[in-house]
């Protein structure tokens, strides 16, 4: 199979969604690599490492995505991408498709298959190609909103960890999986006050007994969400419901309760956001403000630290990408359940029902895209 690299060229993403020791990998197993020049670069992987192991660099990104059976990228395809796309074509990237309708119509329009990285999911129930993206993201945003609740950003002026004698932020956290328990680790390392809310008592138990003694567990509902925010300096938005749009936890109301200056980190962005006021940013633009809190909303967060964040990614991708090369897509499928829940449209057909849903469009079962 020829799989194809394109550069990647939404605002500030610097990954790459193959390294040149996955580019061996797959050119050991009998298959061709092309990637367009400079793809590794940001990542810090030169045109040259990629041809010292068999690839094939061009500077055309035409070419790349004419020519290539499968493509393997980070980010989802934007609208000048979107021509690009063809029928029969494998594309193995994050999608977050019930995010966009603009997104899903122009994949389902171009007849190709797409495979998304955040619904591949093990048989328990974990999402083993977002997992790291996760991790990043969780840490990441404990990072930025520290640093916007510094006075000069427009924030409370508080460090997080306070001093002897001054006491620290309070931080909450919305969600106990990846996100949340990454964020809450790094917010509780730097010595805030964390609470971690989730509507899990099994995982709000474990996390009980793992965390430190400065992190607090509390059963999520809306009323003990509308009780906490008056509290908080920084909240960390970190739900997720695999495939389909986060629901909002946080509503527009709510918003006049909180402090003037503090942050919300709203990490479930890429899935339409769990902050009824949350909306994309890049980290050209990154926040914004309503009602004088601080919102930041970067929904490529881990492209800012590449290189921890594409050799987390990668080290997770590559098997799946060497069983769609080996064996084509429907065989893939046919063989291992996990790649089946990662489908998500095929032949012009949604066959991830959250998606279809969000959108009020129609699904089909897998197996009717297999027999076609």
């Amino acid at each position: 199979m020829l799989i194809g690299v394109p550069k990647e060229i939404k605002s500030h993403e610097n990954r790459v969604a193959l390294v040149p020791g996955g580019a061996q990998e797959l050119i050991n197993r009998g298959h061709s690599v092309i990637v367009e020049a400079g793809a590794g670069v940001g990542s810090g992987f030169a045109d040259e490492e990629y041809t010292a192991v068999g690839a094939e660099i061009v500077n055309d990104v035409e070419q790349v995505w004419q020519i290539a059976e499968m493509i393997m990228k980070v980010k989802e395809p934007i609208a000048v991408e979107y021509p690009r796309m063809r029928e029969g074509q494998i594309i193995f990237t994050y999608f977050h498709f019930a995010a966009s309708e603009e997104l899903t119509k122009a994949v389902v329009d171009s007849k190709c298959i797409a495979i998304a990285y955040e619904t591949v999911e093990k048989t328990d129930r974990s999402l083993p190609l977002l997992i790291p993206m996760s991790e990043v993201a969780g840490r990441m945003s404990v990072q930025q909103g520290a640093k916007y609740l510094e006075k000069a950003q427009g924030g409370l002026g508080i460090l997080l960890g306070g001093i002897p004698g001054v006491k620290p932020a309070n931080v909450l956290v919305l969600g106990g999986g990846i996100v949340g328990v990454n964020a809450a680790k790094m917010a509780a390392g730097m010595g805030a006050n964390v609470t971690i809310m989730d509507i899990s008592v099994p995982r709000l138990r474990y996390l009980d007994d793992i965390m430190p003694k400065n992190v607090t567990t509390i059963y999520s509902t809306e009323t003990n969400i509308r009780e906490y925010l008056p509290k908080m300096d920084l909240v960390i938005g970190g739900v997720l419901i695999p495939g389909a749009k986060a629901p909002w936890l946080i509503k527009r109301d709510m918003l006049s309760s909180m402090k003037p200056g503090s942050v919300i980190a709203d990490v479930a962005i890429d899935q339409g956001g769990c902050v009824e006021t949350a909306k994309p940013t890049t980290h050209d633009n990154p926040i914004y403000v309503v009602d004088d809190v601080i919102h930041y909303c970067v929904a490529n967060m881990p492209g800012a630290v590449p290189y921890t964040s594409t050799l987390g990614l990668t080290n997770v991708t590559l098997p799946y990408a060497i069983q769609l090369a080996n064996k084509g897509w429907k065989q893939a499928i046919r063989e291992n359940k996990e790649l089946e829940y990662g489908l998500n449209i095929a032949n012009g057909k949604i066959t991830y029902k959250d998606v279809a849903a969000a959108f009020d469009m129609p699904f089909v079962g897998t197996e009717e895209v297999l027999a076609d």
